[in-house]
């Protein structure tokens, strides 16, 4: 394989803009839109609306008066990746209305039919993603003002009140964060193609920076995301179809397929960040971690799926890194690989409070009128996988790639 590998390097230089990827804002849709044309009103009124409607039991019920109306009046990309996140938002909350026990088993064709349409466009699948819960799904309140939580707010929302904010928007801010580890990967490849040894060193203590920053800005959840509200409110409708008990057999949609399809859940590894920076820096995942990480690529962006690939096949760092016998390179290296285990430690700490902490506080309480924890995904991602086990795997196999000191 790894010959194999050798033989398909690429020798062109690597640049963002040839895979959509903002210079300002990564993986992030620059500026989303808010706004869909007027003969979409149907739906708009709706999203706009949702905690209310779930929380009030009254979602299916507008939904099934929702006229069946077509993509064609949807103008260029960014209107379409509205209208993704629009759907993909009804969507969960028309499955999750009244909670795992009761998940609808179908998705109306007025639905169906134009997710499934906008999601064919776009190369995604019709389910929400990563892509539209947080790629898409923020605005600012002041543009003149830098990114921060303060001065941003999401476009559409679940019950969850401020929690979901929180975590959506720390979210976004995670994104922003790996900005200048995306353009120092960027310049790292480029600096090994020249090749220049002093430029590939500069951008591997940027990557380091960054990878840092981003470890520093996850720790903003505490601050902005109550574990319980999390875990008894919010994560259901992040849930999916695939590998889900609550929904062993997947959802059916409605004039497109008489089988249930089966779709993953939101998750963190539908993120193209460590998908990136784990290609660059060699990790070799678990067969079981690796093939989960591999499906979640369908679930991004087509262009950001194929900016990871590009990476595949540029030259290996850590190949160069060996046989450069460069001291200072290997210690950035290093540098950078021990940064992405300590982010993957302090992920799992999160996901133990948030998830295995509160799973145990919420087994005999119910909040309020909501539906109530899910259950059947106690110990689970929303993607799916049994999550700390995932976690800890993942994160030795960085450690693993850690190269020898010589001398």
């Amino acid at each position: 394989m790894e010959l194999q590998r050798q033989n398909l390097k690429t020798t062109s230089p690597l640049s963002l803009g040839r895979f959509h990827i903002s210079e300002d804002y990564g993986f992030l849709l620059p500026n989303p839109l808010k706004e869909l044309p007027d003969h979409y009103r149907p739906w708009m009124e709706i999203a706009n609306k949702l905690p209310e409607l779930i929380e009030s039991h009254q979602l299916r019920a507008q939904v099934s008066k929702m006229p069946l109306l077509n993509c064609q009046f949807l103008k260029g990309y960014r209107e379409r990746r509205l209208a993704h996140l629009v759907l993909s938002f009804i969507t969960m909350g028309y499955v999750w209305q009244e909670g795992e026990a009761q998940p609808a088993e179908v998705l109306p064709r007025n639905l169906a039919l134009p997710f499934v349409e906008v999601s064919r466009d776009l190369g995604l699948p019709p389910i929400l993603v990563h892509a539209d819960f947080v790629l898409t799904n923020w605005t600012t309140r002041n543009s003149e003002r830098p990114l921060d939580i303060r001065n941003l707010d999401t476009i559409f929302s679940f019950p969850g009140g401020e929690s979901l904010r929180g975590f959506v928007l720390v979210t976004v801010l995670v994104e922003k964060a790996a900005v200048p580890g995306i353009k120092a990967l960027v310049q790292a490849v480029n600096a090994m193609l020249q090749p220049s040894q002093d430029s590939l060193l500069q951008a591997l203590q940027g990557l380091r920076l960054s990878i840092q920053d981003i470890t520093r800005t996850l720790g903003q959840m505490h601050d902005n995301v109550d574990p319980d509200i999390f875990y008894a409110v919010i994560r259901i409708f992040l849930s999916g179809w695939k590998d889900n008990p609550a929904m062993p057999v997947g959802l059916i949609y409605e004039g497109v397929s008489t089988e249930p399809l089966k779709y993953s859940g939101g998750s963190a590894a539908q993120s193209t960040v460590l998908h990136a920076f784990d290609e660059f820096l060699g990790i070799r995942h678990s067969k079981e971690s690796g093939n989960f990480l591999l499906n979640m690529r369908d679930y991004m962006p087509p262009s950001h799926k194929a900016f990871i690939e590009a990476i595949q096949s540029a030259p290996s760092l850590r190949d160069h890194v060996l046989s450069s016998g460069n001291g200072p390179l290997l210690t950035a290296y290093n540098q950078c690989v021990q940064a992405l285990a300590e982010l993957r430690s302090y992920h799992i700490t999160m996901v133990t409070k948030y998830l295995i902490t509160s799973a145990a506080k919420a087994k005999g309480r119910k909040l309020s009128h909501l539906p109530g924890p899910p259950q059947a995904l106690e110990d689970r991602g929303t993607g799916g996988t049994s999550v700390l086990i995932f976690l800890k795997i993942v994160r030795n196999k960085t450690l693993e790639a850690i190269l020898p000191q010589s001398g």
